[in-house]
């Protein structure tokens, strides 16, 4: 990226609306957004968000593919990439803590892995967070799941950004039926696992697209961020079969996801590969499923 280039770049960035607008794209990656869903989430009309999407566009920020008669949008990380290397290696000379007071963190080849920031990788289980708005089905299910089936590496751990009084009676029907202790599980608010004391977090999934719509404090640790959109089973109206269908569907795209996730080689990976990994993790399930 050359200075002219970068100059457009963080011209179509500087304005609060397109920058908002970017972020939530951000945060519902790998998946792609209509622009009625950018339109009533920003509360912004529609010809405002067509403007600055064609903005984000023009410069490689965001790009779009036809589904029907919708375009979908993405925002592409590559060009935001291409923008922050220039910067550090122009402006900052290539130190990286020139510019942001943090020590030089740039892996060499002699350098052991640490995609979670340095904490150690071996003989402990990692934390995960669930997340769905109200911790009340899919984050339930997920949480229940893999601390029955994947306790041994992981521990697992749910969340609302509005959650409800109590589970989904279907969520904790499923689960008993599939013989998973249910003892402790409750609906509870994301704000529990920001207090003081709270498990630090290795990963954390959002589970539904309006919670990842959410802007959300940034979590201690830095730990790994995915968006694993699933459909909501309790939005699923007709007969008690139809009902029961659409939660075992939910449980099996989990058990998938999180069995891909599981055989990844997380001891290993750096960030940038990991990263990658459940994202994609999420983009091929939606694709094959």
């Amino acid at each position: 990226m050359d200075s002219p280039y970068a100059v457009n770049t963080l011209s179509a960035l500087a304005h609060e609306g397109r920058l908002s607008l970017f972020r939530l794209l951000v945060r519902r990656l790998p998946g792609r957004v209509t622009p009625s869903e950018l339109c009533n989430t920003l509360g912004m009309a529609p010809s405002l968000v067509s403007a600055h999407l064609r903005s984000l566009q023009q410069v490689g920020l965001v790009d779009s593919v036809r589904s029907g008669k919708s375009l979908l949008y993405r925002a592409e990380l590559a060009q935001l990439g291409s923008l922050v290397d220039f910067l550090v290696d122009d402006c900052c000379r290539g130190r990286l803590e020139l510019c942001s007071g943090r020590p030089n963190t740039l892996v060499t080849p002699d350098s052991p892995p640490t995609p979670l920031d340095g904490r150690s990788l071996m003989s402990r289980r990692f934390n995960l967070l669930f997340i769905c708005t109200r911790n009340s089905a899919r984050s339930i299910l997920a949480e229940s799941m893999v601390n029955a089936n994947h306790s041994k590496r992981f521990v697992a751990y749910s969340a609302g950004t509005s959650p409800a009084v109590d589970p989904n009676p279907d969520a904790i029907a499923l689960l008993e039926k599939a013989g998973y202790d249910i003892g402790n599980i409750r609906s509870k608010h994301l704000s529990e696992f920001m207090q003081p004391g709270a498990p630090e977090m290795d990963f954390v999934f959002t589970v539904c697209d309006r919670a990842a719509n959410e802007e959300c404090a940034s979590w201690p640790g830095k730990p790994i961020t995915a968006h694993w959109s699933l459909p909501d089973p309790v939005a699923v109206k007709g007969t008690p079969s139809e009902i029961g269908l659409a939660f075992r569907e939910t449980l099996g795209a989990l058990e998938r996801r999180f069995a891909a996730f599981s055989a990844l080689p997380l001891e290993s990976l750096d960030r940038m590969s990991m990263q990658r990994a459940v994202d994609d993790i999420a983009e091929t399930d939606s694709l094959t499923a």
